[in-house]
């Protein structure tokens, strides 16, 4: 019986992503019989009040903004994790991996509202700017919230080496230093890697904190602190001003499928790197 229970509950949840997958391809293609497909996804002219519907400018948004969150995530993640693993004293350990798992918990819009009044503020002073939202503000405020994400993940997966990886590394005579980055870390690296994963996945679908504080405007950044904006922030700006069986609503469909697509083959793509590089452990 609980062997059926879970192959039922593996099913449903399968069959649901199937249903949303569906649901948004079926609603989303529904715009090219408007608009071409050299137009969507080629062109950054959005502008639907004058039946406009290109979509480039929040595409390579999203990867930009997910790109440069994971670049400053990912050693930050990894350092606090090899410094809570590795170098705490037991009782400091105990103390700071609640506090990283309390920060997980914090709701998104409290994340944002602190970036829009804390941080972007302060990149105005620092940058001489009148406006600083864009994409630094945004992958800055991302990088906080998915750092104890990837952090508490990837302690986890180093504490779970075994010491006699260790042991073995310091009868050779390695240092700490080595033992870490040449035998620890590698040892870690499928568990890291799903860290990764769920850190990438939270910053690519993340809306409210990027909203507040990326400046939602439909163009592409030629600095750091131009505002911009991506899939996520321009459905929930527009949704709920469109009609529902208009191009509009069916382009702004397209971009949630695009949104999931992105994911899926984001996640497909790491997880075919782990496996080719668990083969040369």
């Amino acid at each position: 019986m609980f062997r059926i229970l879970c192959i039922a509950s593996a099913a449903f949840v399968c069959l649901v992503l199937f249903c949303i997958l569906v649901l948004m391809l079926r609603t989303g293609v529904l715009t090219f019989a408007d608009v071409s497909l050299k137009e969507f996804f080629f062109s950054t002219n959005w502008d639907p009040e004058n039946e406009h519907y290109g979509a480039l400018t929040f595409i390579l948004g999203t990867f930009a903004l997910t790109g440069l969150t994971m670049l400053m995530a990912i050693p930050l993640s990894v350092i606090i994790a090899v410094f809570l693993a590795e170098m705490t004293p037991k009782w400091l350990r105990t103390l700071l991996r609640p506090v990283l798992d309390l920060l997980v918990g914090i709701p998104s819009v409290v994340y944002g509202f602190l970036g829009l009044t804390v941080l972007i503020p302060w990149l105005r002073d620092l940058s001489g700017r009148d406006l600083a939202d864009g994409l630094l503000a945004a992958s800055i405020v991302l990088t906080i919230m998915v750092l104890p994400t990837i952090s508490r993940i990837s302690d986890d997966a180093i504490s779970a080496v075994p010491n006699k990886y260790r042991d073995a590394a310091y009868a050779l005579g390695t240092n700490r230093f080595q033992t870490i980055t040449r035998v620890v870390l590698p040892a870690a690296r499928g568990g890291i890697m799903y860290a990764v994963i769920l850190g990438m996945t939270r910053a690519i679908g993340e809306t409210m904190a990027v909203v507040m504080v990326i400046g939602n405007t439909a163009q592409l950044p030629t600095s750091l602190f131009t505002p911009t904006a991506v899939l996520t922030s321009n459905i929930v700006m527009q949704i709920s001003s469109v009609e529902f069986d208009s191009t509009w609503n069916h382009g702004l469909y397209m971009m949630g499928f695009i949104l999931l697509a992105i994911s899926i083959l984001m996640i497909v793509a790491v997880r075919m790197l782990q496996k080719r590089g668990g083969r040369h452990l």
